[in-house]
């Protein structure tokens, strides 16, 4: 008996075809969802810096919606010196696959700066000069590699934030 492998290739490639389509079209949303989380940093930044330079909360909250992803969340919230802003999406794509994307940034506000020592005003913006180091923004929980960001990531729709 005799068999021959005629078509295997054609049936082979029909399986794996697919395969490499949803491959394909989960990396382009993970390319997408990436670029609105970056968009998400920034706003949350932009709105931090408005509010640490003593303008009003309804001027941050639009200068944080300018630059985030359209249909975002914005809160404003002062906690002591620092101003705190909070930019919460949808991740892209079918009812943002149940994923919330979020980012967080705080600015000490620039009337509430104290001297340090040699005089230097700590969280001056405007002089670029800081007792801290990092231009009056806080960083924590990001390992550093951003000043101004507290605490980005996605996460779950009714998870911890």
């Amino acid at each position: 008996m005799c068999r021959s492998d005629r078509g295997f290739a054609t049936v082979e490639a029909a399986m794996v075809l697919p395969v490499l389509a949803l491959f394909t079209v989960t990396l382009l949303w993970a390319l997408v969802a990436a670029a609105a989380q970056l968009k998400c940093v920034d706003a949350a930044r932009a709105g931090a810096r408005s509010a640490a330079r003593s303008e009003p909360v309804a001027a941050a909250e639009a200068a944080a919606r300018s630059a985030a992803p359209e249909g975002a969340r914005v809160s404003v919230t002062r906690s002591g010196e620092l101003w705190r802003v909070t930019v919460e999406a949808a991740a892209p794509g079918p009812r943002g696959l149940g994923l919330t994307l979020r980012a967080d940034a705080a600015a000490l506000a620039e009337d509430t700066g104290f001297l340090a020592e040699g005089g230097a005003a700590v969280g001056d913006l405007r002089s670029g000069t800081s007792g801290a180091g990092d231009s009056g923004l806080e960083d924590s929980g990001t390992g550093g590699s951003e000043a101004g960001v507290s605490g980005t990531g996605v996460s779950e729709p009714g998870g911890p934030p």
